[in-house]
């Protein structure tokens, strides 16, 4: 089981949270990096180091983009790729916001093909929840669950083809998890179909912001 982890906090507000993550780097599927809801408008200093730790780790680096469910054009993705390239060495992207719809699969296959052609290595899509079964052959990784924990126990449903699916490809994001049942959720989420995860404590509105210190423990 590998862990996706989306940190949404600037460095400087939680040093210890992001110092945790580098020391456990190695162990992680990915690290997202969200500056400001994306890469902002310049580079960020504490970013970059914070990047360049992470690096150093060992660790994936994923720059987060809002595709805004297909209404964000082409060049404006690919530009913020660019910008998490440049400014951050990213690795690849994190595409949040994704369409799921059979009718806009075609526009995500040509939004996937030029974050790669702009120089992604490796590409996550995040539609929330499962798509029409396509889109899973675009991205290296898909996330076909992000939700509160209560709604994963509780309402979670897989279809046929995502059962067909090699588990490395998927993943679930699932907040609002009790810490102590970290490591269930992480069991869970391997017994559905998914070999990466990113269970965390946090509430909404944004989920992200800590990090969930199991995290940095034995699930790492």
């Amino acid at each position: 089981m590998s862990l996706l982890i989306p940190l949404y906090v600037h460095p400087a507000e939680d040093p210890g949270a992001w110092h945790r993550l580098i020391t456990a780097a190695k162990g992680t599927y990915g690290v997202v990096l969200n500056p400001a809801n994306g890469p902002g408008d310049h580079p960020d200093p504490a970013f970059t180091a914070a990047a360049d730790a992470l690096r150093s780790a060992g660790a994936l680096l994923l720059g987060y983009v809002d595709t805004d469910y297909g209404m964000r054009g082409p060049a404006e993705v690919t530009e913020d790729v660019r910008r998490h390239e440049e400014w951050y060495a990213a690795d690849g992207c994190f595409l949040d916001r994704v369409t799921a719809t059979p009718e806009a699969l075609p526009a995500c296959r040509r939004l996937v093909r030029a974050v790669r052609r702009s120089g992604a290595g490796r590409v996550v899509l995040n539609p929330g929840v499962h798509p029409a079964p396509g889109y899973a052959r675009l991205a290296d990784l898909t996330v076909t669950f992000e939700g509160h924990w209560s709604t994963y126990v509780s309402a979670f449903s897989r279809p046929a083809w995502a059962a067909r699916q090699p588990p490395e490809r998927l993943c679930h994001l699932v907040y609002g998890v009790p810490e102590a049942l970290v490591p269930l959720a992480v069991r869970t989420a391997h017994e559905r179909g998914a070999a990466v995860c990113g269970p965390v404590t946090g509430e909404p509105p944004n989920p992200w912001a800590q990090l969930t210190p199991a995290l940095t423990g034995a699930q790492l």
